[in-house]
């Protein structure tokens, strides 16, 4: 089993058996069935279900299936939607797990080398490792020696070099180089696994569960009272106002124990009936509707939600680490130019040909002096910042043959090509450039060099703009670490160059009110040069390394949080710390990352975005994954929450109003010598206006960048606000007014032909106010059109809903308690609610004077 010929079969079962797979065993996929029974934990689903219940055990009083059925529905198309929703989006993650289960990896069983997956890996293996290969499983370098890209385990991007008896890591990638390792640790043994298994920790609620919680306890409340009020106003009518308001008639009515128990029956049906039109059931449901059509909107902008309460959260940020390779940047190192010692920059291969002999001697140290090369067209080998140099020229085959090759490493900080004519030397600035003797200007002439101040000062300047520095030169001499008498070829600039969209990302999410920190393991300059090109430091703006960070107390970052702008030299721990402290703060908290040492974090925060090029954990311990690393996508998945809470907010303004109005209706109807002013048939048809078909109407708001003007909302702030119950008050009680004055006023029934058409006209009132009532919800602005073409989907329900209440109005018949109008009636009636219109657009006009217009 130690030889280097591998494991037989025999050996490979006996070591899967003992130490198992390696197969990475994290929280299980929910199921189904548990994300079905999870949603109906609902706050508002539960207030539904107990009423459910109550309203089963009065079916025997009232066989009021109608609304009991409704009830049931909602409950159903909330729930299974939700599940639908996020099953199917864990579905998709599923797949890309999958996905990268299918890598394949070389090992050496039964003395053949063989491909298999990397889950099939066991203890004991043999594996071939070589440029490109991801790490399967943790073990050590038997032969060879190769550089390791461990920033998925330790979130640096340098490369590390790894030699016999070095340990590796699950994970991580060969970037150049090849060599043999026994595997010593699988599955969740492995340093990936065990920060895997770590992620076992549940989640916080959700700020819109919170929210949610509170406007359960709010509902209830009014619906109790409600219920209470149209009780004692029931009795009231039937034992005062129906007795003449005598003494003696009313003692008689209390006295009669059978008449009184039936009251008393017929006020509980009647309290029953008044929770269950308070509680907005369509509200889960258009939750649901709204967060998984904008899930699907989100998939087209490369943005994948794993749980749904992600996106809402998302848009309450108070505050956002980012980590920087690959999301802040290109996360690949570009030569973006070469510089000669006079300080001519060439910024492509083109403007480097106008000087061909200067060419000719440039191009053998970019090509030959180099561990990548290429293969049909493509660059294999080397490291990133070799393959970045070839990237920077076109396919070249020079008749160069190399002698011997010193390659790069960390410690000597150079690579020396040796070649027939010269040798080849690349380095760092600092070691190169005390040795050159002389340099080559642009026309290949070979000049003393004594400009060495001049040029150090400028590589200064570029190393504090975040470039990485190389100097090329060439060499006579016959030992190959000779550097006397060096002749200066070229510098070259090499940058992972900021991606082009997060500019306006990142000045979109400032103006949305967010504090935004760079995580790095760069240095201080670098970070500080990286974050002035984006725009987000300044001065007066704070940047510490994990090392101060370290020296200071919770207490003290508290105090300092709103001007920390970058946290270089970051261990994972810090970002873990700096949620915790956050999170005290009372703060919404987002993490962006990639790497295995990020998943912590993640999950720790109330959003983790992982990125789609990073490691499975990560996207595991994710809410949000951005499958195209773009930033620009986090600021989109921030203006899409905004979006979903705005929606909810207006869904809830409509829904309540016409709450109010039926509620306030049922009370005073009693007292004004109206019995039933809205039918059991017409109450099922007014319910699923304001709740299912509503809440479909509601669901698909379009996105508005104004959004990202607004300040986050804080963490316990709740959906319900002061603009809310102005609009709410002002408009159901203007509402109420009308169907009061229209049941009251004589001039009113004096248009109608009988009082059939009277109360068809009142049937269609209630409607068509709710109707001109939701063009008032979908805006806080004066004009209600506005923005409405952007939502189709609310044209087309709202036209849905007027044509089915004018067909139900002509020809709903006995059904509905219905009859033909003539157009004097039906424009009276249409008349009469739009003026709610007009009414809601004064309050707009009064709220703006007063800085209250808008729903924050």
């Amino acid at each position: 089993m130690n030889n280097i010929n591998g494991l037989t079969s025999k050996e490979v079962l006996e070591s899967r058996k003992k130490h198992g797979t390696n197969k990475i065993e994290v929280e299980k996929t929910n199921s189904f069935i548990s994300l079905l029974i999870e949603s109906l934990g609902d706050p508002i689903i539960k207030i539904l279900l107990i009423a459910l219940m109550v309203k089963i055990v009065f079916l025997f009083r009232n066989f009021d299936w109608f609304e009991t059925l409704g009830i049931l529905i909602a409950i159903f198309l909330a729930s299974f939607v939700s599940t639908i929703s996020e099953y199917g989006s864990e579905k998709a993650f599923k797949k890309l797990q999958e996905e990268s289960s299918k890598i394949k990896c070389k090992v050496k069983r039964n003395n053949i080398i063989s491909e298999i997956n990397i889950d099939d890996i066991v203890k004991g293996d043999i594996v071939l490792l070589e440029y490109g290969d991801k790490i399967p499983a943790d073990g050590n370098i038997v032969q060879g020696d190769i550089y390791i890209d461990e920033s998925t385990i330790n979130g640096e991007s340098n490369e590390i070099h790894k030699e016999k008896n070095n340990k590796v890591y699950k994970g991580t990638l060969v970037s150049s180089g090849s060599a043999i390792m026994k595997v010593s640790e699988v599955g969740n043994n492995t340093v990936y696994g065990k920060i895997a298994s770590e992620l076992s920790i549940k989640n916080e609620d959700s700020p819109l569960r919170l929210r949610l919680r509170k406007l359960a306890k709010i509902i209830s409340t009014f619906g109790y009272i409600g219920a209470f009020l149209a009780s004692v106003s029931y009795l009231f009518s039937v034992v005062v106002i129906d007795n003449n308001f005598v003494i003696s008639e009313i003692i008689k009515t209390i006295t009669n124990v059978p008449v009184m128990i039936n009251h008393i029956i017929y006020c509980l049906t009647l309290s029953v009936t008044i929770i269950i039109v308070s509680v907005p059931e369509g509200l889960p449901m258009m939750i649901t509707l709204v967060l998984s059509s904008n899930m699907r909107r989100m998939l087209k902008n490369n943005v994948l939600v794993r749980k749904l309460v992600g996106i809402e959260t998302a848009g309450s940020l108070n505050i956002l680490f980012s980590d920087k390779t690959g999301t802040l940047t290109t996360g690949k190192l570009r030569l973006t130019a070469l510089m000669d010692a006079n300080l001519n920059k060439y910024k492509t291969e083109e403007e480097l040909k106008k000087y061909k002999k200067y060419y000719d001697l440039v191009i053998p140290s970019l090509v030959v002096n180099n561990m990548s090369s290429y293969s049909d067209n493509t660059i294999v080998g080397g490291n990133a910042t070799d393959r970045s140099i070839l990237e920077f020229i076109k396919p070249t085959n020079l008749n160069i043959n190399k002698k011997k090759v010193i390659p790069f490493n960390s410690k000597n900080k150079f690579m020396v090509t040796v070649t027939s004519n010269s040798n080849l030397i690349k380095g760092a600035p600092e070691v190169i450039l005390p040795y050159c003797r002389y340099y080559y200007n642009k026309d290949g002439i070979k000049l003393p060099f004594n400009r060495i101040k001049e040029l150090e000062k400028k590589i200064e300047e570029y190393a504090n703009q975040g470039y990485r520095i190389l100097a090329f030169a060439i060499s006579n001499n016959k030992e190959e670490t000779d550097f006397s008498n060096l002749s200066l070829v070229s510098i070259g600039l090499i940058k992972d160059e900021i991606r082009k969209e997060v500019k306006e990302a990142i000045k979109l999410v400032k103006k949305a009110g967010i504090n935004t920190i760079m995580i790095t393991g760069d240095n201080k300059n670098t970070a500080i040069a990286i974050s002035k090109e984006l725009g987000m430091y300044k001065e007066n703006d704070i940047i510490l390394t994990s090392d101060e960070l370290n020296d200071i107390s919770d207490q003290e970052v508290k105090k300092i949080m709103p001007n920390l702008r970058i946290v270089a030299r970051s261990l994972p721990q810090d970002k873990s710390r700096l949620i915790r402290i956050c999170k005290e703060m009372n703060l919404v908290v987002g993490m962006t990352g990639d790497g295995v040492n990020d998943a912590p974090a993640l999950k720790k925060a109330d959003v983790g975005f992982a990125m789609g090029s990073g490691s499975e954990v990560a996207k595991e311990a994710s809410d949000i994954v951005i499958l195209d690393n773009n930033f620009l996508s986090i600021a989109s998945a921030i203006l899409f929450g905004r979006t979903i809470f705005k929606s909810i907010r207006k869904f809830i303004i409509f829904q309540i109003t016409i709450n109010l109005c039926a509620l306030s209706v049922s009370i005073i109807g009693p007292f004004i010598g109206v019995d039933a002013p809205v039918t059991v048939m017409q109450m099922l048809w007014i319910n699923m206006v304001m709740d299912t078909l509503a809440g479909l109407a509601f669901s698909f708001e379009p996105p508005l960048v104004d959004y990202m003007d607004e300040k986050p909302k804080k963490k316990d702030e709740a959906i319900m606000n002061g603009y809310m119950i102005n609009e709410i008050l002002i408009t159901g009680l203007y509402t109420i007014i009308l169907l009061v004055t229209y049941l009251k006023v004589p001039i009113i029934r004096y248009i109608f032909n009988n009082n059939e058409s009277f109360m068809t006209g009142f049937f269609g009132l209630f409607i068509f106010a709710g109707i001109f009532n939701s063009f008032n919800a979908h805006t806080s602005r004066i004009n209600v059109l506005a923005n409405l073409a952007k939502n189709k989907m609310f044209i087309i329900v709202i036209s849905f809903i007027v044509i089915v209440q004018i067909m139900l109005m002509y020809f709903g018949g006995n059904m509905f308690r219905t009859v033909p109008l003539n157009v004097k009636e039906f424009t009276i009636t249409l008349l009469l609610a739009f003026t709610v219109v007009p009414v809601d657009v004064l309050r707009k006009v009064l709220c703006k004077k007063y800085n209250k217009s808008r729903m924050v």
